[in-house]
């Protein structure tokens, strides 16, 4: 091949890449609000460590927060157009596509709901099964939320409705270890560090804990999705640069995650985090981390799981016909993965 043919050919590939390249450097919305429900969580911990190293801002973003009590409110601020992106549990994106209002997700957050179930020893001395939970008060994050889920989930293995309990939302922070401690609710399905806590001082007895993989597995049976970024279709119709550069900022955090000890966490997340107690913090770090997304990945049959647990507690759902592809989309991640192969 002589020279002026290779350059020939170079020309017009560059003719062919220049304008892809151009359309990926612009972001169509700047400035984008993430509304959250429990930031301090270790279930979003990837969208603080986005945000507090600046890769939002890398990104070419100009990030705002808005945080809530629990993940149902969170939606509720993107429903009604306060909010642009939540960061929430992925079985929301059902619910919505169910409720004809399609939302999909597009970078995972953690791979397993990190959720734990468990019973106040004070008012619960004698609990021996899920079925005793039968007329008591379980504490949530907020009504509606994936803690609330997971526990109508379980409680359905067990025979029970979600009206056989009382559900009171007690949030994702100090108020949710006091109420615990003031014997204001019977049992609580909440994350970290605020188990963790409630464990190391007596006051929680686990049932179920998805933090760990295997078990999170086995109550589902199956890979279930958990915390994730996601938004209305249409806003990844009109702003796919933007959600593009939301996701490699995520998927960075998710990777610098995994490489970091429990010293760079604590170095890094606001001091209101502790909830007073460094030790602890660490031990629900190290306790929470194998359940976090190493790549922020969907894995194929996750929609699948989040679907059948749904639907074991809502005969409506069950009987729908969902388009489970049209709820995520690893698209974005590929991209990020390739970008930041390292973080």
């Amino acid at each position: 091949m002589t020279l002026q043919r290779r350059e020939l050919i170079a020309v017009g590939l560059a003719s062919t890449f220049l304008p892809m390249q151009a359309w990926s450097q612009t972001i169509e919305k700047p400035k984008v609000s993430i509304a959250v429900g429990g930031k301090n969580l270790f279930y979003y911990l990837p969208l603080t460590i986005a945000e507090q190293l600046g890769y939002f801002k890398e990104a070419g973003l100009d990030v705002t927060i808005v945080d809530f009590a629990g993940g149902s409110r969170a939606l509720q601020a993107v429903v009604g157009g306060s909010a642009d992106v939540v960061s929430g549990a992925f079985e929301h994106t059902l619910n919505m596509q169910f409720k004809g209002q399609p939302m999909r997700a597009f970078v995972l957050q953690g791979a397993a709901p990190q959720i734990v179930l468990g019973v106040n020893p004070k008012t619960m001395p004698n609990y021996k099964t899920v079925a005793d939970l039968k007329g008591k008060k379980i504490g949530v994050t907020a009504p509606g939320s994936s803690t609330n889920v997971l526990a109508n989930f379980v409680l359905a293995k067990a025979g029970l409705k979600p009206s056989d309990v009382s559900f009171v939302g007690v949030g994702a922070g100090s108020g949710a270890v006091a109420a615990m401690r003031a014997g204001q609710i019977d049992a609580m399905s909440n994350l970290d560090p605020v188990i963790t806590l409630l464990q190391r001082s007596g006051d929680f007895k686990v049932i179920t804990d998805t933090r760990i993989m295997s078990q999170a597995e086995k109550v589902f049976g199956g890979p279930m999705p958990a915390g994730c970024l996601y938004c209305p279709q249409a806003f990844l119709d009109k702003n796919p640069n933007t959600a593009q550069a939301l996701t490699n900022a995520m998927v960075r955090a998710n990777k610098w995650i995994q490489q970091a000890g429990s010293g760079d966490i604590i170095k890094v997340v606001p001091e209101s985090y502790l909830l007073g107690d460094r030790a602890i913090y660490i031990d629900g770090f190290l306790a929470s981390k194998q359940a976090m997304s190493p790549d922020g990945m969907f894995p194929a049959k996750g929609p699948e799981t989040a679907f059948r647990a749904l639907a074991s507690v809502d005969e409506k759902m069950a009987a729908a016909k969902l388009d489970l592809n049209a709820v995520y989309t690893n698209e974005f991640v590929k991209v990020a993965n390739a970008k930041y192969p390292k973080g």
